[in-house]
């Protein structure tokens, strides 16, 4: 078997490649290998695989997509771990670029399979525990949801499965509304006494809101379930998706929460030592207050299912289409979060690049979403011989950096895209020549304003299709309709398209908004809007307000990455407008501190979504809080300072589930979580299902009857006895460990689909990774692994991702 053959087959046994990946198809080819490794992430998974948290999964990016900065950096992370944890030599390795560009593969695979030889004989269970982060929450919240008793209803002969879906509704309702209460009655409150105001804030953000709100919502589920025989049910969901909106600002701020958190806890006893004793009065120590707070986000993703379930087992015509009404409601609510997370993953990203170019001004956030990175040459107005350059591109401009080694850039020129043209250029090219490959940049007045030249064609084809792709999202298509001006914008405010009423998703650039009449859309709904009204003449309404937010935003996200930036782990701010004391800080912050221009400010305690900040004058010596608009970030500090550093973000994908989709019922994996406990993950009637495994006082269990004293006792136990007794749903024993192959023949295809769907709206992609729509059409389902929340699926020979809230699958489904 050729070598590379070998090593494909590894990574199969390693569970880094999937046992149908095209590797294995009879007409399979070294550059398919070699395609699936170029971005970075299996290799750090493979080393996580060989020795557990060899790599830190948030040191990398796991969709480094069109950014050859973000793959070369995850090759790297790669390439120091082998050297730092696996004692690789330098000359046994390869370069990061030869893998990125291909080049001398043999040497690639060469070295994977002296690892081969190395590890894969000392420990043959290393592969048991597979890296699992983003199902934590998910994990918490169905322990929390979980009915220890069987419903009345399930017990009577002739299971009514749309009143089992009512109960379940209900039911989980007042579950979580209790635990809302029990956070702010068992942490909250207490904890008032040992920390700041803002303290409290940054912590529990607008949890008590929330909170509320539940407990209104519950009242009403329980008078439409039982009295009223969940007739308005639907009206009840309709009514509560407006008061469900500020789930935006918890699931934007959450993860900003559990750091603060986890910063206080690590820096005082006292807080740590009461945090453990909320935790033991709440709930006898089995979740802490970093546990509780990722159950909202779970919570608000999970109406739609449910809402789902009920209108399967409708028959009343009438009640179906008004479910039906409440599902597209709930399922607008649960994209709308999803975004917001999305975006906030982009935001980190963006925040990398940033950092990445030493002598950058400005916040790139203001620039709309990356879109590709890459070397490339550039003759300008002002330079006619070909520049080495490297460039980023934005919604809205691109940035061309000259490289000055490792990670780090200087900005040459901004190409703002508003000012130009394309004009695809293939006179001259040759398929062997390199860099010969180039479109020009025509200003306005259709004169040549730069020459960009790529490598090879492929890669051209791809800058010249996001080039489109930018300009198509800056100057849409309908932007004038019916007399509109609709320019791309950030809303402060969570804002639904005046065509479509369905939510404008994300953190920033939701969608457009009209200069005259501020009326806001998506992109494909600027056709559908009713006239301009030009009620309210203010261009610059908000405007500064949000893009002020938005970059600091992001420049506090280095805080997160970077502790070494000051003592406190802030980056430093420079002011832009003088304070005296006027408004004076909220009662109990503290004393204001006087700020004049150009003074710089060391933050001590900051949060981008707080308006009042603490610090310290480095010109005076002297410390305060002061409105956070009165300053700026302090750039020629941080570009010193960090230039050498790394960031990534955060994993989406559970490996677990992965590993376990395309297997038979009842295969099953344990894995160790970060906290070092463990959890078993089991597929089980087409779903994969995570049970905890607790650890008390030397015994392993996973419900309050049995113990063990060993783990492995554990799992021979429910290999022979069903699940079924304590997880009423899961009815199943642990047949089949993973790595034992399946005993029926594997059926390897090109072409799975995962259903078919019509789209219900017309959907417009952002990124030539989306998928556009237009409502009827019909949708092969390739794939629902993306995104939370997106699908991948295929229409009239296109390819990519859409929001699943958008089409409708299988009809059968609903009848």
């Amino acid at each position: 078997m050729e070598l590379w053959r070998q090593c494909a087959v590894w990574l199969i046994d390693c569970r880094v490649l999937p046992d149908n990946h095209r590797v294995t198809w009879d007409g399979a080819q070294v550059c398919d290998l070699a395609q699936a490794l170029r971005d970075g992430v299996l290799l750090c998974q493979l080393l996580n695989n060989l020795l557990h948290q060899a790599v830190n999964l948030r040191e990398i990016n796991l969709r480094p997509q069109m950014s050859q900065f973000l793959c070369l950096k995850n090759i790297r992370t790669f390439l120091g771990v082998c050297q730092a944890k696996f004692l690789l030599k330098k000359n046994e390795l390869f370069e990061a670029f030869d893998l990125f560009d291909v080049r001398d593969f043999g040497k690639i695979y060469s070295g994977l399979s002296d690892q081969i030889d190395d590890t894969v004989d000392e420990d043959d269970d290393l592969y048991d525990f597979v890296e699992d982060e983003e199902n934590e929450g998910d994990e918490i919240y169905e322990d929390l949801m979980r009915t220890d008793e069987q419903p009345e209803t399930q017990k009577k002969t002739g299971v009514d499965k749309r009143e089992c879906c009512l109960q379940e509704i209900k039911q989980t309702e007042e579950k979580y509304s209790d635990t809302l209460q029990s956070i702010l009655q068992h942490f909250m409150k207490p904890l008032e006494r040992f920390l700041q105001p803002q303290d409290i804030e940054s912590i529990f953000i607008n949890i008590e809101e929330l909170a509320n709100t539940h407990r209104n919502l519950l009242g009403e589920l329980q008078t439409s379930i039982v009295h009223n025989g969940a007739k308005n049910l639907y009206q009840v969901f309709m009514d509560y998706k407006e008061r469900l909106l500020p789930y935006g600002r918890y699931c934007s701020q959450v993860e900003t929460a559990t750091k603060h958190l986890d910063k206080l806890s690590n820096m005082r006893e006292d807080i740590k030592m009461k945090l453990g004793e909320c935790s033991n009065r709440a709930n006898s120590g089995r979740f802490s207050l970093r546990d509780l707070l990722m159950v909202p986000m779970q919570r608000v993703l999970k109406y739609h299912l449910l809402l789902q379930e009920l209108v399967k087992h409708t028959t009343d015509p009438g009640d179906k289409e008004n479910l039906r009404t409440a599902l597209d409601a709930m399922r607008d609510l649960a994209q709308s979060v999803n975004e917001v997370k999305r975006d906030n993953e982009i935001i980190r990203q963006i925040t990398t690049f940033q950092l990445s170019i030493e002598n950058m001004t400005q916040s790139l956030a203001l620039y709309g979403r990356p879109k590709i990175d890459g070397e490339l040459k550039v003759c300008s107005p002002e330079k006619k011989s070909k520049q080495d350059r490297y460039a980023f591109l934005f919604d809205k401009a691109m940035f061309v950096c000259k490289k000055k080694g490792g990670e780090t850039f200087e900005l040459k020129d901004i190409i703002e895209l508003q000012n130009y043209q394309i004009r695809d250029e293939t006179t001259g090219e040759k398929d062997n020549k390199k860099w010969s490959h180039v479109f020009l940049l025509l200003d306005c007045s259709g004169r040549c304003g730069y020459d960009l030249f790529f490598k090879t064609r492929e890669v051209k084809k791809k800058w010249l299709e996001q080039f489109e792709m930018a300009l198509s999202n800056m100057c849409p298509e309908n932007s004038t309709a019916n007399n509109h001006d609709f320019q791309m914008h950030c809303f402060e405010e969570t804002t639904s398209c005046k065509a479509c009423s369905m939510l404008l998703r994300g953190i920033f650039f939701q969608g457009y908004r009209c200069t005259r009449c501020k009326m806001a859309a998506h992109k494909e709904c600027l056709g559908r809007v009713p006239a301009c009204g030009r009620n309210s003449d203010h261009p610059g309404t908000g405007r500064k307000t949000v893009l002020h937010s938005l970059t600091l935003k992001l420049y506090l996200n280095v805080s997160f990455f970077s502790p070494s930036l000051s003592v406190s782990g802030y980056p430093k701010m420079e002011v832009c407008q003088e304070y005296y004391g006027l408004p004076p800080p909220p009662v109990g912050f503290g004393q204001p501190l006087h700020l004049s221009k150009g003074d710089i400010i060391e933050l001590t305690r900051a949060d981008a979504d707080l308006p009042w900040w603490e610090g310290r004058n480095l010109t005076v010596g002297q410390m305060g809080w002061f409105p956070c608009q009165k300053v700026q970030p302090y750039l020629a500090v941080i570009s010193q300072s960090l230039c050498a550093l790394r960031f990534a973000g955060n994993m989406d994908r559970t490996a677990a589930k992965n590993l376990l989709m395309s297997r038979s019922d009842g295969t099953f994996l344990v894995r160790q979580k970060d906290g070092g406990e463990f959890a078993i993950s089991i597929k089980f009637n087409m779903d994969i299902r995570h049970i905890k495994i607790t650890s008390i006082e030397g015994l392993y269990r996973i419900n309050e009857k049995k113990a063990f004293k060993g783990l492995i006792e554990l799992i021979q136990f429910y290999q022979k006895n069903s699940l079924k007794e304590y997880f009423k749903d899961v009815d199943t024993t642990l047949r089949t460990p993973y790595k034992q192959p399946e005993e029926m023949n594997k059926i390897v295809s090109q072409d799975i689909l995962f259903g078919v769907a019509r789209a219900r709206y017309d959907f417009s992609a952002r990124d030539r990774s989306e998928l556009s729509l237009q409502e009827g059409d019909t949708i092969k389902i390739l794939s629902k692994k993306g995104h939370s929340g997106w699908w991948k699926g295929e229409v009239y020979g296109r390819v990519g991702f859409f929001p699943a809230n958008y089409v409708e699958e299988d009809y059968s489904d609903y009848c």
